[in-house]
């Protein structure tokens, strides 16, 4: 663990210009518990005694990030826009819709943070450190504890026991008995949560956390699973050696790939349904979560395509290669092997073995045509021959696709013209 943060020059000469000012200013939030876990971090917010009007009067490139919240981004000299926030206390607190005010002291803001790793403010001129709720000495012993009363805190914002669960997960930390109790206690709070709010924290464990079943096992102990993903939380509980299995698989995956991930942790959807049930299930998951038309494409797609291997080892043919990378292109093929070498991995069986894998990669690789617009022969090909344009035209093309994915060495325009001419008879321009 390290002994004392360090900020970015940057940092320190935002602060200076503060202070210099008659603005206390701190270093407070992630980056400070990073340090102190020593773990890396660009992610430094400030507090200050100033205003979001005193802060944008003396900066010259600022944004109004949350004015209304107190806060405001200053360009620092290396071009990171980092936050300043006022000091708040709280007035009233119900939820998310919380009524704050500025405060005059540093120890009033950090009192209304929600665990003491997150309430310690560090000077980075001075180095001073104010720790009020002893954050260091949870922080040096593993343990995440909340600031005050626990129950209080998740009252006023019940997306702090995701946050803490996140924390616990991603820093291998020992949640406090008190801290423990109140999350299982008030886990039904978090259905009243947005589900952009819950779709964030999620995102997050999947790109922040080494391991993410850490998380889910909190999720499942508090009783949180069953009350964000219920239908993941069902699956869950009937067959928990193949949920255990899938987190395995889930924490063999780079955190890079959070949709991989993500797509891994949803795979007991399809289990025990059809292609057609499971695909909706997934949607349906998909869309309460408000994920973006384009996440949602890209999980399902991963999904739909791992869900229908091409074969089985020497079964595999080439042909059943090309058209498995026909039906589900190229660009998800890389994506969809991890999946199955990550559930391999953990004991999962696919239907899917190293020479399946080779195969559809040796198709790949090989240029041979995966789509209509691949192939020697198009339907101005057709109208030369003297056929009317319809709509046989086309299942004619399929139809020659097929042939090709079957025999690459047939795409030639002469060779897939006799073809065409075969499926749809004589034409005006050749006679009877």
């Amino acid at each position: 663990m390290s002994a004392r943060p360090r900020a970015p020059e940057a940092v320190g000469a935002i602060v200076q210009q503060l202070e210099e000012a008659g603005f206390p200013t701190w270093a407070v939030g992630g980056a400070v518990r990073d340090a102190y876990l020593g773990v890396e971090s660009g992610d430094w917010d400030l507090a200050s005694r100033a205003t979001p009007k005193e802060v944008m009067r003396l900066f010259r490139r600022t944004i109004p990030v949350g004015v209304d919240h107190g806060t405001v981004g200053v360009f620092g000299s290396d071009g990171v826009l980092y936050e300043v926030t006022t000091f708040r206390r709280d007035v009233e607190t119900f939820g998310r819709h919380a009524v704050v005010e500025f405060a005059d002291t540093l120890e009033e803001d950090l009192s209304r943070r929600d665990y003491t790793l997150n309430a310690i403010a560090w000077h980075p001129l001075r180095g001073d450190v104010v720790d009020p709720f002893d954050g260091i000495a949870d922080l040096r012993s593993g343990v995440l504890r909340a600031v005050g009363e626990a129950a209080d805190r998740f009252r006023e914002d019940f997306l702090r026991i995701l946050r803490g669960i996140r924390f616990a997960g991603r820093f291998g930390l020992d949640v406090e008995e008190q801290t423990w109790r109140a999350m299982c206690d008030l886990s039904k709070g978090l259905e009243g949560l947005s589900a952009e709010r819950v779709r964030e924290e999620l995102m997050k464990v999947m790109a922040q956390d080494a391991a993410p079943s850490a998380a889910f096992a909190l999720y499942s102990g508090s009783g949180a699973l069953g009350r964000i993903l219920p239908d993941l939380a069902q699956l869950a509980s009937n067959s928990p050696e193949l949920w255990a299995q899938v987190l395995t698989a889930c924490d063999s995956v780079s955190q890079d790939r959070p949709l991989l991930r993500l797509a891994l942790i949803a795979s007991p959807l399809m289990v025990g349904v059809t292609p057609p049930e499971g695909a909706a299930k997934l949607r349906k998951t998909l869309e309460e979560l408000r994920f973006s038309n384009a996440e949602a494409r890209t999980i399902s797609h991963t999904l739909a395509a791992a869900s229908a291997p091409p074969g089985l080892g020497p079964a595999c043919t080439d042909a059943d290669a090309r058209r498995w990378l026909s039906r589900h292109g190229t660009e998800a093929l890389n994506d969809v092997i991890r999946f199955w070498v990550a559930r391999f991995r953990a004991g999962i069986d696919d239907g899917v073995d190293l020479r399946t894998i080779s195969s559809l990669r040796r198709a790949a690789a090989s240029g041979a045509p995966l789509s209509v617009g691949d192939i020697a022969f198009a339907g101005g090909d057709l109208i030369r021959l003297g056929y009317t344009p319809g709509p046989a035209f086309g299942e004619v093309l399929e139809r020659l696709l097929d042939v090709v994915l079957e025999s690459p060495e047939l795409n030639s325009t002469e060779r897939l013209m006799e073809i065409a001419a075969e499926l749809l008879g004589p034409s005006q321009g050749h006679g009877t």
